[in-house]
């Protein structure tokens, strides 16, 4: 809303089956009025294993609403997630496939942080390609971002992270103070491979990343003078405008 969106929240209800069919028709009827969907951070059941992420795919799976956001994909629109929505992207086939689809041991997956519990900090990252309309115009800068989770670690093998690399689809990097691809802790919260904080899907519709741009604000975080407003959801707002 702040970033000039006509934002409209939708909460999926499943505490019997009537609410159930009741939620996945509100949605089919949202996604296909909107241009953008964005799966925001949140925890249900514990959290773990896999929390939230579990909840949603199995919403995006349903095979109406999986039609509707492959449809929202073909018309040009946009997707966000962040956090468990990041994880739920991963898990749901959307990142870095760029479609729903069931995964194998092949895939990309999120697990849970090297450190072995939840972490709440601030980290670095660095934008290493903009191709996707949500980081246009930030390739090559640096951010500080606020970051809360228990399952944050991005995994995939050498081969898959090596085709990411190749079609610009690593996004944003976990740095070091010098710059430096980081990790481990401090630096890297969770331990993923590379470095890697978020990634896309080849056409740069769809950005998932771990980090919670969002959680800041002018004002919050006096301690940490350089913080400043990673402004992703403008970007996202105004791809549509322009």
């Amino acid at each position: 809303m702040e970033a000039g969106g006509d934002v409209h929240t939708a909460l999926f209800r499943n505490f019997n089956e009537d609410a159930i069919a009741s939620s996945i028709n509100a949605f089919t009827e949202q996604i296909n009025q909107a241009q953008i969907i964005m799966i925001p951070g949140g925890f249900s059941a514990g959290d773990e294993p896999d929390g939230s992420a579990k909840y949603i795919v199995s919403v995006l799976k349903n095979p109406q609403i999986k039609e509707a956001v492959h449809g929202l994909l073909k018309r040009g629109g946009l997707i966000l997630g962040i956090c468990n929505g990041f994880q739920a992207l991963v898990k749901s086939g959307l990142l870095p496939y760029g479609e729903i689809r069931d995964l194998d041991e092949s895939s990309a997956t999120m697990t849970f942080n090297s450190i072995g519990r939840h972490i709440s900090q601030t980290a670095r990252v660095e934008v290493k390609s903009d191709m996707s309309p949500w980081l246009k115009g930030m390739q090559g800068k640096k951010y500080i971002v606020p970051f809360s989770h228990g399952e944050g670690r991005f995994y995939a093998s050498d081969k898959m992270v090596k085709e990411l690399a190749a079609n610009g689809q690593i996004a944003t990097q976990y740095v070091d103070f010098e710059g430096n691809v980081a990790l481990d802790m401090p630096f890297n919260p969770n331990g993923s491979v590379y470095g890697i904080e978020g990634i896309t899907d080849a056409s740069g519709q769809i950005y998932g990343r771990m980090g919670h741009p969002e959680r800041y604000r002018e004002g919050l975080m006096k301690n940490i003078p350089e913080i400043a407003f990673m402004d992703i959801f403008k970007n996202g707002v105004e791809w549509f405008k322009g």
